[in-house]
């Protein structure tokens, strides 16, 4: 039994690497090795991101409205941009890790009668109780005479621990893009990760609603911790504390659902399938696979994939703080024995580590039928031929990990292998890790990985892992190891986990090829991108290269018509180029259709066998065959 393939045609979205398509953010990662001309093109691309550089009247210029050549952006910016990307120090736009804002308690007893407080100026609750009599001592300390027995909080400062995350790059804000109108970050990212993935494919999104029924596209996509800033659950949860009151938005826009409702309601208008899968750090493959299984059954034939994140804020990296799981800087000094830290080198796949650094980004991917793709003439980026999702079975700690990652990292190669064959797992696939850069992760995946390896007769098995560039993104962590993948069969650039020396003692290596340094590939056919996710959420994709997709594509379909393709394919990759080129100008023109092109439920014609919309051109079929017959 044959079932269709879901090809990727375009993929979008933003994380502290940079911009998704066209390989922007990964070919930051590994700037080091790329051509001349493709790292001038990062630097630009990341320059007017960062909004260092504007393009105004056929010319490019800095801030000061200097003209600037595009050769000369690196010698000009080229530090600044590399520091303000990947992992890096804590930004203020986010808050100030050295000085983190929270409450503290001050219980204070009549007999202490004067009490000195440490504290700064500023850190005095206000107002001052009418009781008290404060005498300034100078050094930061007061004196203070009560008459009773007193528990206030007040407002205070401390140094937090964990310093550094995968930020957006500095200068970014997405929402200045757009009328975003007090948006939580995470869903301004969100419009625009699906902007750039939809406007990525070449292909106007109006052309291909033509050619399907409007229920024959998907949206998927979930963020896990929901939007944490103040204009979501962050603010719903502290608003009256902080003396405001709660916004009829803040609870709507917090839900974990957003990002799917946001894509359809504001950038494709869709009227199909809607779904949003959480599963802790897998929850990117949740939703992908569920796309998978549509694409394949012919439910849908157009998906949109994501997820997006932005989580970076004190209460979300205090939880996980105190759990143990983030680098901390005392840990990183212990590791490195020193006294200051390198904030670049936080997050340490498969090396000595102590924690993962957290991240925030937005990533989306366009599916396609393989049968659309060759009527459209869609650009081939890859394909997914499964997503495998296993649970852990009983548990003593919902956190740690399981076995039910073998099970879907040994389902995935071994249909890899009856697919494409054993030279090709064996020689040319390789695998994008979980890769979280806890010592718990480095020892219990790696150990899958051997074993996956010895049962398969794999050797010198490529791994890679991008958390060591962009931090743990949450329910996107497994978007960014999507886009890596693409990257690799694009660029045959192989990252190596460039923040470690060496690999750990701890980790089962004899049969993985685990580099410290970015390497120059060959031609890669398959990759596995695995999930480990907190409380034994485990998914693993089988992605196949561009290369063997259109082979699989050309074998299914006649000469005639995969020339034809071909010939539509030239008009496609024009339109590519055009975006590609105003997408490096920072000229986005995001999609964002904020109560435009409402459908009129008036004007909806309604049969026996089918829906018609007088603003789409094709109708809904109705269900009018019992697939039940052979019980009814």
């Amino acid at each position: 039994m044959t079932s269709l393939l879901p090809v990727i045609i375009g993929m979008g979205g933003i994380n502290a690497a940079g911009r998704t398509s066209f390989h922007q953010g990964f070919r930051r990662i590994v700037i080091d090795k790329i051509t001349a001309e493709a790292r001038q093109e990062t630097l630009l691309g990341l320059a007017t991101l960062m909004n260092l550089v504007s393009f105004k009247e056929g010319r490019y210029v800095d801030t000061n409205d200097h003209e600037i050549l595009t050769s000369e952006i690196e010698a000009k910016f080229g530090q600044q941009i590399l520091d303000g990307t990947l992992i890096r120090k804590i930004e203020k736009n986010h808050f100030d890790p050295d000085a983190t804002h929270w409450h503290q308690k001050m219980h204070i007893r009549p007999t202490d009668k004067t009490i000195n407080f440490e504290l700064r100026t500023k850190e005095l609750p206000q107002p001052l109780p009418n009781a008290w009599q404060v005498t300034d001592l100078g050094d930061g300390k007061v004196s203070v005479e009560i008459p009773e027995e007193l528990t206030i909080t007040h407002d205070a400062y401390r140094d937090n621990p964990i310093k550094a995350a995968g930020q957006m790059p500095t200068g970014f804000e997405p929402g200045a893009l757009y009328n975003s109108r007090h948006q939580p970050r995470g869903l301004q990212a969100t419009i625009f990760a699906a902007t750039d993935a939809i406007r990525s494919t070449g292909i106007e999104w109006g052309a291909i609603l033509d050619k399907i029924k409007p229920d024959q596209v998907g949206t998927y996509s979930a963020s896990i911790a929901g939007q944490m800033q103040a204009e979501g659950f962050g603010g719903l949860l502290k608003s009256r504390l902080s003396g405001s009151r709660v916004s009829t938005k803040q609870l709507t826009l917090g839900l974990n659902t957003m990002p799917t409702d946001f894509v359809n309601a504001y950038v494709t208008g869709n009227v199909g399938t809607t779904a949003t899968s959480t599963g802790a750090c897998a929850t990117f493959l949740y939703n992908l696979r569920t796309a998978v299984e549509d694409i394949k059954s012919g439910k849908v034939r157009v998906a949109i994939v994501g997820s997006a994140e932005a989580a970076i804020t004190p209460e979300v990296i205090e939880g996980f703080g105190n759990m143990s799981a983030l680098a901390n800087e005392n840990g990183l000094k212990k590791l490195d024995g020193v006294e200051q830290v390198d904030h670049r080198r936080t997050s340490r796949p498969f090396g000595n580590n102590c924690g993962f650094t957290i991240g925030e980004a937005a990533q989306f991917f366009v599916l396609m039928d393989d049968a659309l793709v060759v009527e459209m003439g869609a650009k081939v980026m890859g394909s997914v031929a499964d997503v495998f999702i296993n649970a852990d079975g009983f548990k003593k700690s919902i956190t740690a990990p399981g076995p039910g990652n073998y099970i879907t990292m040994a389902k995935s190669v071994a249909l890899a292998q009856s697919v494409l064959g054993k030279e090709s797992l064996q020689q040319r696939s390789f695998i994008l890790a979980h890769g979280s850069s806890t010592p718990q992760n480095r020892v219990t995946e790696s150990l899958i990985y051997d074993r996956i390896a010895t049962s398969f007769d794999i050797n010198n098995w490529s791994v890679s892992a991008p958390k060591a560039f962009v931090g743990h993104t949450l329910g996107t962590a497994s978007g960014d190891q999507m886009a890596m993948a693409l990257g690799i069969f694009s660029d045959n650039i192989m990252p190596g986990v460039t923040t470690i020396d060496k690999i750990a003692d701890d980790v089962h290596s004899d049969r993985l090829n685990i580099a410290t340094q970015h390497w120059h590939c060959g031609d890669m056919d398959i990759a596995f991108i695995n999930s480990k996710g907190f409380g034994g959420n485990n998914a693993t994709a089988v992605v196949f290269s561009p290369e063997v997709t259109l082979a699989m594509i050309e074998k299914r379909y006649n000469e005639q018509s995969f020339s034809s393709y071909q010939q539509k394919l030239t008009q496609v990759e024009q339109a590519q180029a055009i975006y590609c080129q105003r997408a490096n100008r920072g000229e986005f023109d995001l999609i964002y259709k904020f109560g435009k092109g409402l459908l009129d439920e008036d004007k909806i014609e309604i049969n026996r066998d089918s829906l018609t919309f007088a603003e789409f051109k094709n109708a809904i079929d109705l269900p009018t065959k019992n697939p039940f017959s052979d019980m009814v």
